[in-house]
């Protein structure tokens, strides 16, 4: 296959880009390097079957050029910084939601109509359901960012109606793994360099969450290329256990021999739209064979590791 990757610069997309360049695909890479690594691509651009296309989400013309012969999207490039969603209420909007129209009007145009757009555990918002299955009702968002890949699932559910669209939907836990710029694990490393005295945890450290290693949600996306009913699906990716940030927070400091104080901001949310508990029930994507391989401690570890070994990315997504 001929296969686009947005925000193939990306944690997940680099890493895609490596798995479908393996597999015997083309691949055309395309991104902005807003927070994208060139590093990341390095392997990939010495693959004679690879080819980069520089350009934004929000430039339709340039995605339309760049879709030229493709078979299928994966539609990865977004904003992801739920955190701070409220101080950029836009971001969202204009780089999840109206990113997303972009590419599928550009794929329209182009005539591709396979699209795996990556959505969030997030559009769940607070919900009750627990563990969480894709038919679960959808609560009042929280996120600016769920709020925002809500919409965008919504598009692509019309453009298979609407345009013949063969869409499939992944809901992720976070994902951790090589080449991880963005999260918890991120952060505590940050701040342990800084001062290796004293942690600062966001929340009450008690907050419940399940993370996936970078490989095995790859995994399911490649099995879902190639098995994934259409006209439209939805796929949530996570674990069969979760741990708590306090767990989290152990592993980590344990792996860098240190024994911080820690100074707990309060409350069981770390932010505006942090879900206190995320466990979603992943048997949808099972059923099509796909199983994680990596156990959650083994995963915070792994990419603390690599982390220390690529210190140059703290400074670059400084």
């Amino acid at each position: 296959m001929k296969v686009l990757v947005t925000g193939a610069a990306g944690f997940i997309g680099s890493n895609l880009v490596d798995a479908l360049l393996a597999r015997g695909d083309s691949v055309v890479g395309y991104d902005n390097f807003s927070t994208g690594q060139e590093r990341f691509l390095e392997g990939a651009r010495a693959h004679p079957a690879f080819s980069l296309a520089r350009g934004d989400v929000l430039d339709q013309p340039a995605l339309t050029a760049a879709l030229a012969g493709v078979d299928a999207v994966f539609h990865l490039a977004a904003n992801a910084d739920v955190r701070f969603g409220t101080e950029h209420p836009r971001r969202d909007l204009e780089q999840n939601t109206i990113a997303t129209f972009t590419v599928l009007e550009a794929m329209r145009a182009a005539g591709v109509k396979r699209i795996l757009f990556s959505s969030t555990g997030s559009v769940y918002g607070e919900t009750p359901v627990i563990p969480t299955p894709e038919d679960a009702p959808f609560p009042v968002q929280t996120s600016l960012y769920g709020a925002s890949k809500v919409a965008g699932e919504g598009l692509l559910s019309a453009y298979a109606a609407g345009f013949g669209f063969h869409a499939t939907v992944f809901r992720f836990v976070s994902i951790l793994g090589p080449r991880y710029t963005h999260g918890h694990v991120f952060d505590f490393a940050r701040k342990l360099l800084a001062d290796p005295t004293r942690l600062e945890v966001l929340g009450n450290g008690r907050q419940r969450k399940s993370y996936l290693h970078v490989e095995d949600c790859v995994a399911a996306l490649l099995v879902a290329l190639e098995g994934a009913p259409g006209p439209f699906a939805v796929f949530n990716l996570g674990q069969d256990h979760y741990c708590e940030v306090n767990d989290s927070v152990g592993w980590i400091t344990d792996e860098l021999g240190l024994t911080p104080r820690l100074d707990y901001t309060g409350g069981d949310r770390g932010w505006i739209g942090d879900n206190p508990f995320i466990f979603l029930d992943a048997a949808r994507m099972r059923a099509l064979g796909w199983a994680p391989r990596h156990r959650i401690e083994d995963s915070v570890r792994a990419t603390l590791r690599w982390i220390m070994a690529n210190t140059w990315v703290l400074e670059a997504r400084a």
